[in-house]
């Protein structure tokens, strides 16, 4: 796996999906990086290799379904979903919407899901935790278990710690260092 994250962290480099330089965050913090996590998802090479990286964790995780937070997810789960089936062990996607729908059936996930399915929870970026905590609270209000929690960048600034202090099961394939370098994740 160590060389399709390596492909992946150098495809979001000529893709433009981390910027080195002086940023403010939607949270109006500052950064010296900014990832554009779409750029990479929604690349045929960089939503190939997300998938045959994320895969593999979810199977040994014992996942039947993935899913995340509309916008950042989608285009994760659709890929995995995908490459799932390519490979012979279909995983469906599912969506959370960042609302319930106020109208018709007022769901809150899109896509196949039956209760009682282990899940595993996908962002793009994992910074404070906020969406995946979102996407995580849906799946298990709508009766399934939540098995994995992945994103293909972990900012390093609180969300995945305290995904792990909650007892949920993070991993991401790129991290950001003290000095926000993005580096592939060991292990």
């Amino acid at each position: 796996m160590s060389e399709t994250v390596d492909r992946l962290l150098a495809l979001a480099l000529e893709r433009g999906a981390i910027k080195y330089g002086d940023f403010t965050l939607t949270s109006g913090k500052k950064s010296s990086y900014y990832f554009d996590g779409r750029l990479l998802s929604l690349d045929p090479e960089g939503a190939h290799l997300i998938a045959k990286a994320l895969l593999p964790l979810l199977k040994q995780a014992g996942a039947q379904a993935v899913g995340g937070t509309t916008l950042g997810a989608d285009p994760i789960v659709t890929a995995v979903a995908i490459t799932s089936y390519l490979d012979g062990g279909a995983i469906p996607a599912f969506i959370v919407r960042k609302e319930s729908k106020s109208h018709g059936t007022q769901q809150n996930i899109e896509g196949p899901l039956p209760p009682g399915s282990k899940v595993c929870i996908v962002d793009d970026v994992c910074t404070t935790g906020g969406s995946l905590f979102h996407a995580i609270e849906a799946a298990e209000e709508a009766g399934c278990t939540v098995v994995k929690v992945l994103s293909i960048l972990d900012r390093n600034e609180g969300g995945s710690d305290e995904m792990r202090k909650r007892g949920y099961d993070f991993t991401a394939l790129l991290a950001a260092t003290p000095e926000g370098k993005i580096e592939p994740v060991s292990g």
